[in-house]
């Protein structure tokens, strides 16, 4: 069952009645009480109990208390009542009790010396203050005083005495010379506790005439000096001179001599002395020795030992200084003082005095009518402090009576009180070393219970490990606590669960499934309160990657890496120590987020350094040790492209900028020139980097502007004249906070789809411009020229909405503006749109055609009114087609063409049209959604034109003297043939072109034979058609009027060339022959002139030996053999 936790134990009846009652429930001074809650006076604020004053400014006592009702206040001075309005240098403040003394316009401080009581008073109760004695800070000057020079012996002891005069409070003293600057002081040379300055022995160097001691007064922030002391040290000889001369002038010191001597002490003063201290002060002890050499000083505790932690040695071990003090450091303790010709011994008894002090002091008590309760005050001192009550400023004996209360010593215990039983009581503990007084009241209330922890209050805890949840609760009777967890469940009773006292329900080990709602439940007689907390369970934090275990060579780099696992929603941070302590103060240690980096590794350096992760609700830690060897002789440089950046850090997190920080990497013997700085956004584009800027290689860091609501991460890049380094690690997240949008979309259109609707787009935000959750858009619309108010939707997740029922072709005016959960985008700009077009309603009027060729007419019409178009003007359509050809020879199926004209024109020419034709056309008008209807179909009429080559033109049946030509008409006559035109001319050899004939063959005709034409001879002709327009164009052919002629050429049309090609058979011409003849014959004659080379190259050799011994300038020409002679050039 659920368990539940208090403390009660006790040994008599008594004991058992007081653990009873003490669980009456304490008042919580509770801001949230206080205001409507009726509760006895509290003192919050006095002045200390004594109260030392500058009596160069205004006096104040304080005097702060609270209560309900507001308490009023009254003040004592030296035990009889402080009536302020007489005295008009007194005032109070306003709601308050404390007191301001005016005496810097006039008046005396020392007036108002005396002991103070301030009591704070309303119906429930008066609630008193301490005693404050106020006494007026005191800095009098020395006395007057005439000092005489002293001169010792090198190695005598000397004391020079301050003697401050009294002031209050103490002064401060010590000593310096006429330059302010403080004098020197070693185990030789010290002050004293009373501030008299020690010598265990002079030196030369101590002679000086200005030994000057100073007291200062911190509380008037004065310092009086004592007149300079004349010190001389001499030797022997020199002190019987100066004797000798001034003996009546000067006091002689020194009956010792300067011989080496053991130690004796200066102070204090015999082989024992006395020293009380109060508990909780410092116990000083002081022992100083004169002697030559210096002695040193021991300290020990007989029957004990000195108290570690709480001994401190001070002035080269002259002072023995224990802090916090209690009884037992009483007993008896020696200082030793040692030299190489013996020691000392002194003995100081020391006894512990304790001024009062609370054991259990009276704590406030709220009842309920009918209950019961205890006051306790219990007090320990030394002598044992009296105890004493008072009842609202009144001794107890002597107050009203109150049948709900018995006083038993220290305790006073409450039974079955009432309203009336409310009272402030007031607990005196005092010895002659002091008191203590506290105040305690008794309020008696009937109250339902009250939570006092805010509700939906988020606890977060660490898994396995207790959970505290709070429940702080206020009623009278003092309620009772249930928890329940869920909207519907029990109450809990597991044995998981433990409940408090105070309302805190603990579970021990969290687990995940500890994560939920809990309800606690507050109930007394008088009614019932809950409350809601929720409790959510943190993954641990855990080092995944500890930092390893590194041997590095002096003035390399080191880089241990710390990588740490941690609950999503908490952050963590690492901190870095090296042996426990903070990292040296060196630039050469850097750390990011993972990392430590120690560049330039000295030896120093050495030692374990541990990664501490610590995030608000726990934390993990890993060491490695770091060891420094010598480095190796240093290889040649590489040069690369930069190590990546490291270390990276965000600082100065702003809503809209934040400042990067980073460590660059080893430049690899080439200069940094830039750093690139790219981000992500996980929220929207996760795993896609975005360029953010660029900074000079001189730069580590940069101010980067941001967007709202964009979970950033940042990395940089290195670029030296290699090339760009890795990118470094990410930095660490940091999402900005969300912003209403500041654009608004762009692309805003509208336009219809139907007659009667409008679509109206846009191109939406992306989710890095929607700054902020819950991006949406508010479309907007109304008419352009009406006054009808705004029409308004809020649609999310599209880029378009479509607005029906709306008039055909209306123009509107259109808003697309962006919101989000923070708030608006500035408001937009209007832009204009229209509602669905319609088909045009009217054509085209008065229609007429003027043809201005045979092949171009001009169309004219009349434009159609504006509101007929319903829709936006593209333009006018003309449909055309040949109906009849005029010749009606050539007719087709009927094609139409159309030609559109765009904009607003009412006329446009018909280019390409067919000669001697009859046409028709009619005009439409056209919108974005089609054509109008057709305006009446209009005829016209093409005049004749020139004609076409003739389709075709053949030569046949070639004679010797004649040829025939056949041909087909032309296919576009344009017009009445009226003959055909046939021109030739022969071509030569050369071809070269004849003389041209001229020859008309009437229309009706398709062959033509020419009679006395050349034989074997080439012909090239020329023929075209014409009509009353003129002529068209020609069509070529060439022929050879003989039989055994193949090739005619094809025809080329439109060609007006100056030489024919040859494309004849050569293999029969005369010449040719004639020619193949004179080529066989010089083929014959190069044969034998090879022939007979060849012969006389094989009589070389024998030649080439006769030349040899023949005379060189005699080449006899032989012409028996039929060679020739050899000569040489």
């Amino acid at each position: 069952m659920l368990k539940k936790q208090h403390i009660c134990a006790g040994r008599v009846p008594l004991i058992l009645f007081l653990c009873q009652m003490i669980s009456a429930l304490d008042v919580p001074l509770d801001p949230k009480l206080l205001d409507d809650l009726v509760q006895p006076p509290t003192i919050t604020q006095q002045s200390p109990k004594d109260y030392i004053i500058d009596p160069r400014e205004n006096i104040v006592i304080q005097c702060e208390a609270k209560g309900k009702p507001p308490p009023s206040f009254s003040w004592t001075r030296n035990g009889t009542h402080f009536d302020i309005d007489k005295d008009p240098l007194v005032t109070m403040k306003p709601g308050s009790g404390t007191l301001v003394i005016n005496i810097m316009s006039e008046g005396k401080a020392e007036t108002y010396e005396g002991v103070y009581q301030c009591t704070a008073r309303n119906e429930r109760g008066a609630a008193v203050s301490n005693n404050i004695v106020v006494r007026p800070s005191r800095s009098p000057l020395w006395t007057k005083e005439r000092l005489e020079p002293i001169i010792l012996r090198n190695g005598q002891s000397l004391v020079l005495p301050c003697r401050p005069p009294i002031g209050l409070p103490p002064a401060i003293i010590f000593w310096m010379d006429n330059s302010f600057q403080r004098l020197p002081q070693s185990e030789r040379v010290s002050q004293g506790l009373n501030g008299d300055l020690y010598f265990s022995n002079v030196l030369p160097e101590d002679t000086r005439e200005d030994y000057i001691c100073y007291a200062r007064f911190n509380h008037t922030q004065t310092i009086q000096q004592k007149q300079p002391i004349s010190l001389k040290v001499i030797s022997v000889d020199e002190l019987n001179d100066t004797i000798a001369a001034n003996l009546s002038d000067t006091e002689f010191y020194g009956a010792k001599s300067s011989k080496e001597r053991p130690p004796t002490f200066l102070t204090p003063e015999g082989n024992e002395s006395h020293k009380e201290e109060l508990r909780g002060n410092v116990l000083s002890l002081e022992c100083i020795a004169e002697g030559l050499p210096t002695p040193i000083i021991y300290w020990i505790k007989e029957d004990g030992t000195l108290p570690v932690n709480r001994t401190f040695y001070r002035n080269f071990k002259k002072t023995l200084q224990i802090i916090h003090v209690s009884e037992a450091d009483s007993g008896n303790y020696q200082c030793i003082a040692k030299n190489a010709l013996g020691a000392v011994h002194h003995t100081i008894s020391v006894t512990v005095k304790a001024a009062p002090y609370w054991i259990v002091a009276p704590q406030n008590l709220v009842l309920s009518p009918g209950e019961n309760g205890t006051l306790i005050c219990r007090a320990n001192g030394n002598p044992k402090p009296r105890i004493s009550w008072l009842t609202n400023g009144v001794p107890v004996e002597i107050a009203l009576d109150d049948p709900s209360r018995k006083i038993d010593g220290d305790t006073i215990i409450f039974s079955n009180v009432q309203e009336s039983s409310s009272a402030v009581y007031q607990c005196n503990a005092s010895n002659k070393y002091g008191y203590l007084l506290a105040n305690a009241f008794v309020n008696v209330l009937a109250e339902p219970p009250r939570i006092l922890t805010s509700a939906n209050t988020l606890y977060q805890v660490i898994a396995n490990r207790p959970a505290l949840l709070d429940c702080a609760f206020f009623g009278s009777p003092m309620p009772t606590i249930e928890w329940f967890k869920g909207t519907k469940g029990s109450a809990l009773h597991e044995d998981i669960y433990i409940l408090h006292d105070n309302g805190t329900l603990e579970i021990p080990v969290a687990q995940k499934d500890s994560t939920g709602t809990y309800t606690c439940v507050a109930r007394n007689k008088l009614g019932m309160a809950k409350n809601e907390v929720h409790l959510e369970i943190k993954d641990p934090t855990r080092i995944i990657k500890q930092p390893e275990y590194a041997v590095v060579q002096r003035g390399s780099k080191v880089s241990f890496e710390c990588k740490v696992k941690h609950d999503h929603t908490l952050i963590p941070t690492i901190m870095w120590l090296k042996d426990n302590g903070e990292l040296p103060n060196d630039e050469r240690f850097s750390t990011d987020k993972d990392h430590l980096v120690v560049s330039d590794v000295k030896d120093d350096d050495g030692g374990t350094y541990t990664c501490t992760a610590n995030t608000t609700l726990d934390s993990a830690s890993a060491s490695a040790v770091l060891r420094v060897v010598a480095p190796t002789p240093t290889p040649a440089p590489i040069y690369d492209v930069p190590n990546p950046p490291f270390d990276l850090e965000l600082t100065n997190q702003l809503d809209k900028s934040v400042q990067l920080t980073w460590t660059p990497g080893d430049d690899n013997n080439s200069p940094i020139k830039k750093f690139i700085i790219e981000y992500e956004d996980a929220m929207h584009e996760a795993g896609l980097w975005r360029h953010q800027a660029e900074v000079s290689g001189t730069q580590t860091t940069a101010q980067l502007k941001l967007s709202p609501y964009v979970n950033y991460s940042f990395r940089v890049m290195a670029e030296n004249g290699i090339g760009r380094s890795m990118p470094s690690e990410a930095s660490e997240q940091y999402l900005t906070k969300a912003a209403e949008p500041d654009q608004n979309p762009t692309a805003v259109e509208g336009l219809g789809t139907e007659p009667d609707n409008l679509v109206i787009t846009w191109k939406p935000l992306n989710g890095f411009q929607s700054n902020g959750p819950g991006l949406q858009y508010k479309v907007s619309w109304r008419q352009k020229d009406g006054d009808d108010e705004w029409t308004s939707v809020v649609v999310a997740n599209v880029s378009k909405y479509i607005v029906s029922g709306t008039p055909t072709f209306v123009p509107y005016l259109i808003k697309v503006q962006a919101l989000n959960d923070v708030g608006f985008a500035p408001e937009p700009a209007a832009v204009m749109g229209h509602s669905g077009e319609d088909l045009p309603m009217v054509a085209p009027g008065n229609v007429h055609v003027n043809v201005v060729n045979s092949t171009l007419a001009e169309v004219h019409w009349d434009p159609v009114p504006p509101k007929s178009v319903r829709g936006h003007l593209q333009g006018y359509r003309i449909y055309y087609w040949k109906t009849q050809s005029s010749s009606k020879r050539n007719r087709r199926h009927i094609e139409k063409k159309i030609l559109t004209f765009q904009g607003s024109k009412t006329h446009g020419m018909l280019p390409g049209l067919q000669p001697y034709s009859h046409y028709a056309l009619n005009v439409r008008v056209v919108n974005g959604k089609g054509e109008g209807p057709a305006s009446t179909d209009k005829g016209f009429h093409t005049p004749e034109g020139v004609p076409s080559a003739p389709s075709s033109l053949k030569i046949v049946n070639p004679t010797l003297d004649s040829l025939t030509l056949e041909w087909d008409p032309p296919s576009h006559p344009n017009g009445i043939l009226t003959e055909y035109i046939l021109k030739y001319q022969p071509i030569n050899n050369t071809h070269e072109l004849g003389p041209l004939v001229d020859l008309k063959i009437p229309a009706n005709k398709t062959r033509w034979t020419l009679k006395n034409l050349n034989f074997s001879t080439r012909y090239k002709f020329y023929f075209y058609a014409q009509t009353s327009v003129g002529s068209g164009s020609q069509i070529t052919e060439e022929a050879i009027t003989t039989v055994d002629e193949a090739g005619i050429l094809p025809p080329d049309v439109g060609a007006g060339k100056a030489m024919a090609s040859r494309q004849v058979d050569i293999a029969t011409q005369g010449w040719f022959i004639g020619l193949m003849c004179a080529v066989a014959l010089l083929i014959l004659i190069l044969l034998i002139v090879c022939f007979i080379r060849r012969n006389k190259g094989g009589k070389y050799p024998v030649k080439e030996k006769e030349d040899a011994h023949a005379d060189p300038e005699i080449q006899p020409m032989k012409e028996d053999d039929g060679t020739f002679g050899e000569y040489r050039q």
